[in-house]
Formats: structure tokens, C-alpha cells, sequence
């Protein structure tokens, strides 16, 4: 693919899921007053807020923002899988994973929020946290509802 037709698919992507990331934008300025940082970060097309205050630890995803209790996504994370003892999985990145999730909200949008809900929010059942697991092992099948081979 052309790099132009590249930069034009990802900006109508961004204003596509252009309320979410109003979202994590309000979110990310409020960890500011508790002590957070941002800065661009490009390979993942997102504004990355570290050091939040807030939640167990990870990271959180809305739209071209992302949330993260830590100090560098480039850090090793256990997979939804393996968390759940449905395998031993080697880690992953937590960059990898969120940048995976940047793409699912560049293409659902405002679908986005509501479909992850029902397809189960946080756990290893939901096949959006899957699909992220996958592109994080491998670089590829971000997409949620890849086909099966028959």
C-alpha cells in the first residue's frame, strides 16, 4: 500500500474514533494532577499517558490514547491466556498489545466501546483482548473477528 493511501486510511481512523479519544484525553488530563506524564509515542499512533495514578497496573485504551500505570509500555506482560492458566505463554510487550487495540478502535470507532462490552470487557474470553494477544505474539490478527480455517 502506498505510504499516502497509509497516512489517509489512519487519519480518517483517528477522526473516526475521534470520541473515544476525547475520552482518554479528559482521562489523561486528570492523571496529570496525580503525577502523570504524555508524550507522542508515533509507532503506536497514539498519545501515551504514563504514570497513572489509577487501576491495578497495565493499561487502558481509548481511541488514540493510551493509559498506562507504568513507566514504558516497552515492558513484558503476561498474556489473557496465561493469566487465565489456559497456557504458558511467553510474554508479551504492553505496547504491542495496546498498539493492537489503537488499530481495533481506528476501525470500529464509536462500535468499538460498546462491542467490547459484549463480547465480555476484561477478560480472556472477550475476543478483542485476544486478538491483541495474538498481534503482540506475532505482529499480525489484531482484527477481532478473523475467519477460522474450515
Amino acid at each position: 500500500m502506498p505510504r499516502w493511501l497509509l497516512r489517509c486510511l489512519q487519519a480518517l481512523g483517528a477522526a473516526w474514533t475521534s470520541p473515544n479519544t476525547l475520552l482518554g484525553l479528559l482521562a489523561g488530563s486528570a492523571a496529570l494532577a496525580g503525577g502523570a506524564h504524555w508524550h507522542w509515542r508515533g509507532q503506536d499512533l497514539a498519545l501515551v499517558f504514563h504514570r497513572v495514578p489509577w487501576g491495578k497496573g497495565g493499561a487502558l485504551t481509548l481511541g488514540n490514547v493510551i493509559l498506562h500505570t507504568g513507566d514504558t509500555l516497552d515492558s513484558p506482560c503476561l498474556t489473557y491466556a496465561h493469566h487465565a492458566g489456559l497456557g504458558d505463554e511467553d510474554p508479551i510487550l504492553i505496547g504491542d498489545h495496546e498498539r493492537a487495540h489503537v488499530y481495533q478502535y481506528m476501525v470500529l470507532g464509536p462500535l468499538f466501546l460498546p462491542l467490547y462490552l459484549a463480547f465480555g470487557g476484561v477478560s480472556v474470553r472477550n475476543r478483542f483482548e485476544r486478538a491483541a494477544d495474538r498481534y503482540a505474539q506475532s505482529g499480525r490478527g489484531w482484527w477481532p473477528f478473523r475467519r477460522t480455517a474450515s
